[in-house]
């Protein structure tokens, strides 16, 4: 009879639990927004934050609730654009596809150093000394932490400069928010010239510590038919909404500091 009692006091108790497990599960339900699950599921997963989101499930739920564009997802492109507009049920806008590069030209050859750096290896450490080892305050490190945050695997450092695969790179951004020095930036994936230096000092200090460095001589600008090449602040900026490709500026620089991306295998660049 004891264990019967004992039985009987479990089952009801059993029940009660239970019953409060349930109407807690209702009171405390969370809402499931379906629209951003399913962009979720069209979503690369590379959680990136080239969004600007922590990852791509807090953007799937920016975008469900109106507070991001269907296209935010810089690593999907339009083909990614076009199933988020589809599942919010508006039209996509086109996107541009963009790529990562490097503004520098200072390889270790041409650029000076101001002492052999023997620290770790991360370009984030090596400015604590002094801005880092070459003398161009505004010249790639070549230590790195580019190529150690890029998700995608597509920067690596040759001769002391970071490169950019471009078949790799999905223009996450991760890299321009790395670079410690600010060299790093976004430009149209199709355009081909690129300004390789960022040096802000006159001529004749930047030709003083590297061989590559623009000397503001303005030959760019004047040869460009497009006014896409402009000098501002002693260093040459290209207008890629102007720009048409031709490589005039690449042709005409006397310092061939202005460069041709390789875009395809079969091209030098």
């Amino acid at each position: 009879m004891d264990i019967l009692i004992a039985a009987l006091i479990f089952a009801v108790l059993g029940a009660v639990i239970g019953a409060l497990l349930a109407v807690a599960s209702k009171a405390f339900e969370v809402p499931v927004d379906e629209k951003a699950e399913n962009i979720v599921s069209v979503l690369p997963g590379a959680n990136c934050g080239g969004c600007g989101y922590s990852g791509c499930a807090a953007l799937a739920e920016a975008i469900s609730k109106g507070k991001a564009p269907c296209g935010s997802c810089t690593v999907g492109g339009d083909e990614v654009a076009q199933a988020v507009a589809e599942i919010m049920g508006v039209k996509a806008e086109k996107t541009v596809r963009m790529r990562a590069q490097v503004m520098c030209s200072g390889t270790l050859e041409k650029a000076k150093h101001k002492y052999i750096y023997e620290g770790i290896d991360n370009c984030i450490a090596a400015m604590q000394l002094g801005g880092g080892s070459k003398v161009c305050p505004n010249g790639c490190l070549g230590l790195g932490a580019c190529a150690q945050k890029c998700p995608f695997g597509a920067i690596e450092v040759i001769d002391g400069v970071a490169k950019v695969d471009y078949h790799k790179c999905k223009g996450c951004g991760v890299c321009v928010a790395t670079c410690p020095k600010h060299i790093i930036k976004l430009v149209p994936f199709d355009s081909r010239v690129y300004v390789g230096c960022m040096s802000v000092d006159k001529g004749a200090v930047t030709k003083s510590y590297c061989e590559s460095g623009c000397i503001s001589c303005r030959i760019c600008e004047k040869n460009c038919p497009t006014g896409a090449i402009t000098v501002k602040d002693f260093v040459a900026s290209i207008d890629y909404d102007k720009c048409i490709n031709c490589g005039k500026c690449a042709e005409k620089c006397p310092r061939k500091v202005i460069h041709f991306a390789k875009l395809k295998d079969n091209e030098n660049g």
